[in-house]
């Protein structure tokens, strides 16, 4: 049984863009949490840490083992050692942050959180928004609240991690390649259903990797050819981010594969979590 741990995937907006399992796929194992968002509402870690805990609660119950497939790193460490308690923000000051441009964001933070204007790199929009909003929803920093988390699965589940880290190169060459079919089987038609939705561009959605790129060729402000070159580099930084991520916050002793990966060599990759 696989469960979806793909902040993309989730949303029934993108099954092209997100590279969501095919019918095929479908057929040959069941797959649970694929495509099941919609797009006009965020879903975010702890969202889906809530929906993942379901599912594996469930196929534990049938004596069925989930295999959670995926490389959001955030909604994988989220499953197993909780999320601080934030309460829910303010839809006002939810609002005005998220219209703000990130340098006024920036501006803000230092004003009510120095600490955390600090860490945050400065053009990171995301993290900026995120750490301004709580504190100015809550009167009280991310940082003090994350000293407290709450609903981890990790003292409960008996986990058998294994991180893929096949050799860059071969990965970008494949990140390149799977841009441009993506293009080839429909991923124009999928933005552009996206955008006569009309939704609010800070949603995850509308960010995701081709989207944003898709999205100004069709809007006349560059060719097809930019357009895909765009994507192809957006997908191949979101990869390296992907390394860095894994190297420095998941724990040192999650088995490592780096070999490439090709469909027949998947079974050796799923022997070692076995082993």
């Amino acid at each position: 049984m696989i469960v979806n741990a793909d902040s993309a995937q989730i949303y029934k907006d993108l099954p092209i863009l997100s590279a969501a399992p095919t019918a095929l796929q479908q057929r040959e194992a069941e797959h649970r949490l694929y495509g099941i968002a919609d797009g006009a509402k965020a879903c975010s870690a702890s969202d889906w840490a809530k929906l993942a805990r379901r599912q594996i609660e469930e196929l534990q119950g049938q004596g069925r083992t989930p295999i959670l497939v995926g490389g959001t790193g955030l909604y994988i460490r989220t499953l197993l050692e909780g999320i601080a308690p934030v309460p829910p923000i303010d839809p006002d000051v939810r609002a005005s942050v998220r219209h703000a441009t990130v340098e006024a964001n920036r501006a803000k933070l230092e004003q009510v959180d120095r600490d955390a204007s600090r860490k945050i790199g400065p053009n990171d929009k995301t993290r900026i928004a995120r750490a301004l909003e709580v504190v100015l929803s809550t009167g009280r920093t991310l940082a003090e609240w994350q000293r407290y988390r709450e609903g981890g699965i990790a003292d409960r589940v008996d986990l058998r991690a294994m991180i893929l880290e096949p050799p860059r190169d071969w990965l970008y060459a494949r990140c390149n390649e799977r841009f441009a079919t993506m293009v080839e089987e429909g991923a124009i038609a999928e933005v552009q259903a996206l955008i006569e939705r009309k939704l609010e561009p800070h949603l995850p959605v509308m960010r995701a990797i081709g989207v944003p790129e898709l999205a100004r060729y069709l809007a006349g402000e560059c060719s097809l050819r930019e357009a895909i070159v765009a994507g192809q580099q957006a997908t191949r930084r979101y990869a390296k981010r992907q390394f860095t991520w894994f190297a420095h916050q998941s724990p040192s002793d999650w088995p490592r594969f780096s070999r490439a990966v090709e469909e027949d060599q998947l079974a050796a990759a799923v022997q070692l979590v076995r082993d």
